[in-house]
C-alpha cells in the first residue's frame, strides 16, 4: 500500500510559499512524502503554450514549470532532505487540489493571494478546501508561537480533531493543549460572579485527556476551560501561544463553500497555521442496515 503525503498548493506567491515551507517541515517530521501541485488554467484556455521563438525560458508552460522549479527550491531551503513529489495540472485549485488530495495525510494551502489565474483569491480558495477537502485541510497564515503548544478546540468527542492535533504534536515533539469552551450570556459580570464550570464541561475536557494519551501516550497533555460569550473569540485568544490550532468542523459541504462558524471565524482570524479536521465522506448507504 502506497504510503500517504503531505498535498500543498503553489502559485508563485508569498503566502504559498510560507505553506510549502511548513508542509515541508511537517513532511519530514512525519517521514512522509511531500507532494507540491501547481494548477494552470492557461491550457483550458489556448493551445499557444510553447516558447517565444528567441526568448530563452519564454512561453506558458515554461512559466508553469518554472513555478514548479521555485516551489521545490522552497521546500529544500525548508527541509533540505525532504522527499518531493511535483505535479503540473490543468484546472482550478479548489477543483484539483480535492482529486489529489483524496485519502491524503493534509492538504496545505496558503492563507491569500493568486490561486494560479486572473485573480482567483486562494482565501476564498482556501474556505471552500476547508470546508470540502476530503482530508484535513491547513490553513497556513503568518503568526503564531513557533514555540507554543499544539491548541485543539473540542465541543464533542466524535470530531477527528483530537486525532489530528496528537498527530501533530507528537510529530512536532510538543505538548498538547485541549480547551473547551463554555460560553455564557452577553453581559454576565464575569468577575463578580465567576462561572461554575459544570460538571459537563469538566467530563467532557477529562474524557478528551483519556483519550489523547490513548492515541499518543508520549504526549504531554493539558486541558485548558475557557469561559467567553463568544467561542471563537476565546480560541483565537488561546490561539496566540500556540504553533498551531487544530478545529473540527461541522460544515460538510452539502453547500459548496460551507464550514461552521466557529472554523470560519478562526480560518479568517487566526495569527497563526490552523488545521481543519476533515474525512473522505463516508459512502452512500454505507451505515445503512
Amino acid at each position: 500500500m502506497e504510503s500517504k503525503a503531505i498535498v500543498v498548493g503553489y502559485d508563485g506567491s508569498e503566502p504559498a510559499a510560507r505553506a510549502v515551507r511548513w508542509a515541508a517541515q511537517q513532511a519530514s517530521l512525519r517521514n512522509v512524502q511531500l507532494h507540491l501541485v501547481h494548477c494552470t488554467l492557461w491550457p483550458l484556455l489556448t493551445k499557444n503554450l510553447g516558447p517565444v521563438p528567441g526568448i530563452a525560458d519564454s512561453g506558458l508552460q515554461r512559466a508553469a514549470e518554472i513555478t514548479i522549479e521555485e516551489g521545490v527550491g522552497h521546500a529544500k531551503q525548508a527541509s533540505p532532505g525532504v522527499d518531493v513529489r511535483t505535479s503540473l495540472v490543468s484546472g482550478s485549485p479548489a477543483v484539483q487540489l480535492p482529486k489529489i488530495a483524496a485519502d491524503q495525510e493534509m492538504l496545505v494551502v496558503g492563507s491569500r493571494g493568486l490561486g494560479g489565474f486572473m485573480g482567483l483569491l486562494v482565501g476564498s480558495v482556501s474556505l471552500e478546501l476547508a470546508a470540502t477537502a476530503p482530508c484535513p485541510v491547513a490553513v497556513i497564515r503568518e503568526g503564531g508561537d513557533p514555540g507554543g503548544p499544539v491548541l485543539v478546540a473540542v465541543d464533542d468527542l466524535s470530531s477527528p480533531a483530537l486525532e489530528d492535533a496528537c498527530s501533530a504534536a507528537a510529530a512536532e515533539g510538543t505538548r498538547l493543549v485541549i480547551a473547551h469552551v463554555q460560553t455564557v450570556p452577553s453581559g454576565y459580570r464575569l468577575v463578580r460572579d465567576p462561572v461554575d464550570p459544570g460538571a459537563a464541561a469538566e467530563a467532557l475536557l477529562d474524557a478528551a485527556v483519556v483519550k489523547a494519551r490513548e492515541l499518543a501516550p508520549e504526549l504531554s497533555v493539558e486541558k485548558q476551560l475557557l469561559t467567553d460569550t463568544s467561542v471563537p473569540r476565546a480560541v483565537l485568544h488561546a490561539a496566540e501561544a500556540a504553533r498551531l490550532t487544530v478545529v473540527g468542523t461541522k460544515g460538510h459541504g452539502v453547500i459548496k463553500g460551507s464550514i461552521g462558524s466557529t472554523a470560519h471565524a478562526i480560518l479568517h482570524h487566526a495569527k497563526g497555521p490552523v488545521l481543519v479536521s476533515r474525512r473522505q465522506p463516508a459512502a452512500k448507504g454505507a451505515h445503512e442496515a
